[in-house]
């Protein structure tokens, strides 16, 4: 079988550790975990260890406050359903940014059919936040801003600390989709004033998919919950419990993914934050540096060695469409890229690739200087066959 150049980390790190994998298979081969928090028994309370661990994991690499403001979900798309469809009102007045993908507008959308009022801020030329449109698009009514900590498109990262102040100083709420930059970049929810961060296990945790979570700050918030159903305790109520975890947790969590997500957690302790963010810019810019001068490349975001930024790096080749260019990248160099629009519609209108897309490049830690050079040079060939 022909070795797989895998670039597409950014919908999902194909190459785990393999202690994730091992964590995985013991879960369900060794007969040790149940249904937490449904039982006394042994297994029960196994599983019931696990994921209260795991929350305190989780509580650490982000910052949070409490473990027991984390609660597990099946994905980001799922977070961010339930914690806006659940926080946010059909009056309130929501800022939220163009660099969003679909797991931020479609929920968003369906708030603003039901009454809610949305304002965007937009972006420069290399797709940079534009901050002075936070206060510029300030209202009386303004409840809340919503945005993804590091662009799937672009790979740029947003400065969290200063719109957290933002937040603060006129009492909204701050809500944080970090699908792309759990794993890759420092998340400190009480320093950055996070109300709420919502994230996925599949990405840069190195978790299996089917894993998530929400992860609440200090303020105390009302929540009326989504998704309600078995809580394993107050059976005989008519509501479903609203306390932490419970509230986004109704039914059978997946214990056996949960527990993968714990060791692609452990993964990333051991190796350290620091160490992978570190190795993921030098890969990034290797990259960026080899292929910036190719004649007829367009790259799209802000490549400041300086700042921080997701492992991404998108881009289109004059005389080829994304989709072609993505096909013989794989067909010729088996090459796995991501053409199109990438779900994220309003920062490729803000470009003017709506009809084009992009190409994207994204890495993660088992990407190697090697496998960068061999992309490199397959895009320099392609582009000199025009």
């Amino acid at each position: 079988m022909t070795e797989l150049y895998y670039f597409d980390n950014s919908a999902t790190t194909l190459k785990k550790p393999a202690a994730v994998a091992e964590a995985v298979y013991h879960a369900i081969a060794d007969g040790q975990l149940g249904n937490p928090a449904r039982g006394s028994h042994t297994v029960s309370l196994n599983a019931l260890r696990l994921t209260e661990m795991l929350r305190q994991k989780t509580a650490a690499l982000f910052g949070a406050p409490d473990a027991a403001n984390v609660a597990f979900t099946a994905n980001a798309t799922a977070s961010l359903n339930m914690v806006l469809k659940g926080l946010l009102k059909p009056a309130d007045h929501i800022i939220t940014t163009v660099t969003e993908h679909n797991a931020v507008l479609r929920p968003l959308y369906q708030l603003e059919e039901q009454g809610a009022a949305l304002s965007f801020v937009g972006v420069d030329e290399k797709g940079v936040l534009r901050y002075a449109d936070f206060e510029r698009l300030l209202r009386p009514d303004t409840r809340a801003v919503v945005v993804n900590h590091a662009s799937n498109v672009t790979g740029n990262a947003v400065d969290l600390e200063r719109i957290g102040h933002f937040c603060r100083e006129h009492d909204l709420l701050f809500i944080v989709d970090a699908s792309q930059s759990a794993g890759v970049l420092a998340i400190d929810m009480v320093r950055q004033h996070i109300d709420v961060l919502c994230f996925t296990g599949h990405k840069s945790l190195y978790g299996p998919q089917g894993t998530g979570g929400i992860c609440l700050g200090n303020r105390p918030l009302d929540f009326v919950p989504v998704f309600t159903g078995g809580s394993g305790f107050h059976s005989f109520d008519k509501k479903y419990p609203a306390q932490m975890p419970t509230l986004f947790e109704a039914g059978t969590q997946n214990v056996h993914g949960l527990a993968g997500l714990s060791a692609g957690l452990d993964y990333i302790r051991q190796k350290g934050l620091d160490t992978i963010s570190r190795q993921l810019k030098e890969l990034t810019f290797r990259f960026h540096d080899q292929i910036k001068d190719i004649p007829g490349i367009t790259l799209y975001g802000h490549f400041d060695e300086t700042a921080e930024r997701a492992p991404v790096v998108s881009l289109n080749l004059e005389g080829w469409s994304s989709g072609d260019l993505s096909d013989a990248l794989f067909m010729d160099y088996a090459i796995a890229v991501r053409p199109g629009a990438h779900c994220a519609p309003l920062i490729h209108q803000a470009f003017g690739t709506e009809k084009t897309g992009m190409v994207r490049f994204s890495f993660s830690s088992f990407n190697t200087v090697e496998e960068i050079d061999y992309a490199a040079k397959a895009l320099r060939i392609l582009a000199e066959e025009g």
